[in-house]
């Protein structure tokens, strides 16, 4: 179900990483959870975040809930589609409703984060 080149955090980020830049949206399980996604704020562009802070907001018709970055490092590109379009994040969660591009600052981060594999698990003890 989730894709297996990804790596997964506990708040329900992903992260796909090519080269020195990961993309970086949220699970289709938090997407779930939080419903009719109304608006998406994001990061500024040259932005720089470390591990587990909050980087974004996603509203929905029920809460805003924060976006952590699962890994350190400078944010080089967000998706402005997200503007007009935050449904994106309902409909394709891990495709075209990704949020930000970080360029990694230590790639060895991503060794603390779940496979999709233990991600399932994960969301099975979370009660799905």
């Amino acid at each position: 179900m989730y894709p297996k080149d990804y790596r997964y955090t506990e708040d329900h980020e992903w992260i796909k990483v090519e080269g020195n830049i990961g993309t970086v949206g949220i699970t289709d399980y938090a997407q779930k959870q939080l419903g009719d996604i109304v608006y998406v704020e994001l990061p500024e562009v040259d932005d720089e975040f470390e591990k587990g802070e909050e980087v974004a907001t996603v509203e929905s018709v029920k809460a805003a809930s924060p976006v952590m970055i699962p890994v350190s490092g400078k944010v080089v590109e967000i998706n402005e589609d997200l503007e007009d379009s935050p449904e994106l994040v309902n409909q394709d969660p891990h495709g075209k409703g990704w949020f930000f591009k970080v360029e990694l600052s230590d790639p060895s981060e991503l060794d603390d984060l779940m496979t999709a594999e233990q991600y399932e698990e994960y969301i099975k003890s979370e009660g799905e």
